[in-house]
């Protein structure tokens, strides 16, 4: 009787100064997460057309400043659920249903990356074509397109961007804050790839100027003996993704002086509704021309995409508005 009495009254003893005695795990502050993250975010900026500071906002606001059990478990910064085509891990949690599915990550860094391959999905594509610094009109563009349900989340994203001045990463301008961010930090993943950035304007330390179309669409201008891979070296992006916002092969030469954008075209015209056609010119000269998205010029005007035009045609670039 006593020993069975004896061990339950240890245990109750004991397991409250255990688990006082057990260190806590340290938590981020957004100061903090945003020093460890905000080059990863400008870099997906440069590669997928998003503003850094949309890329911050969220994941401070998903993962609770990388402190949530998802971010610290799962590696998943912006609560991205799993889908159907989804193969990648997973783990569970209580949200809009008991036990939902949630992609996991092997680190942090890849739910930078899987975000940014996310938001590329055709029901995002209308938050293209807002300029870049027009972070108020993404995060409204991001709840209508069903980011989130919370009817407060773009006023949250909103809240976090000026408080803590992400916006000026957006015009590659640098924001700092104190103190630096903790090694070794749970939200910790792969190091993030140093960017020199001058006061007004994201720069490379290749020297490689980049440049905005119309104020709206980042572009180099390609140098003599350039190809896809020199540049995809020199802005730290991939050559295959360079080559398809193009709407050129990834193996073929650049012309010295030839436009090459960085980041997504557009899906309609800024300064034109109409473009007539020269003498020998291509539906694609017309799309490297106006920052058009080559296939949107091509179905607004019931051609191939190869279309050669004849002097004088007649293209639209904007879609046709019905009669």
């Amino acid at each position: 009787m006593f020993k069975t009495c004896f061990l339950p009254l240890l245990l109750l003893l004991v397991a409250p100064t255990y688990a006082q005695g057990r260190p806590s795990e340290p938590r981020n502050t957004p100061e903090q997460y945003i020093a460890e993250w905000k080059e990863v975010a400008v870099k997906k900026m440069k590669e997928h057309g998003i503003p850094a500071s949309i890329t911050l906002a969220q994941g401070l606001l998903e993962s609770g400043n990388g402190n949530s059990e998802l971010a610290r478990q799962g590696n998943n910064h912006f609560g991205i659920k799993c889908t159907p085509d989804w193969t990648g891990g997973r783990t569970y949690h209580d949200d809009d249903k008991k036990d939902d599915c949630f992609r996991k990550y092997k680190d942090a860094a890849q739910s930078y990356e899987d975000h940014a391959q996310f938001l590329q999905k055709s029901r995002y594509a209308g938050l293209f074509e807002l300029k870049p610094t027009d972070y108020k009109g993404w995060a409204h563009g991001l709840k209508r397109a069903g980011y989130a349900t919370d009817p407060n989340y773009p006023n949250k994203l909103i809240a976090l961007i000026e408080r803590y001045e992400l916006d000026k990463l957006d015009r590659g301008v640098d924001v700092a804050y104190k103190p630096a961010p903790k090694p070794g930090s749970a939200s910790s993943g792969k190091k993030p790839n140093k960017h020199s950035n001058s006061s007004d304007v994201l720069t490379y330390s290749t020297g490689r100027a980049v440049e905005q179309f119309e104020g709206r669409i980042k572009y180099v201008t390609a140098k003599e003996g350039d190809d896809f891979r020199k540049l995809a070296k020199d802005l730290e992006m991939t050559h295959g993704l360079l080559a398809r916002w193009n709407d050129m092969d990834k193996d073929a030469k650049l012309e010295a002086g030839q436009r090459i954008y960085i980041q997504p075209k557009r899906n309609t015209a800024k300064s034109r509704t109409t473009h007539t056609a020269k003498a020998d010119e291509t539906l694609w000269d017309v799309s490297q021309h106006y920052g058009v998205k080559l296939a949107k010029l091509a179905k607004y005007n019931g051609l191939s995409e190869d279309a050669k035009l004849d002097a004088g045609q007649r293209i639209e670039l904007q879609k046709p508005k019905r009669r």
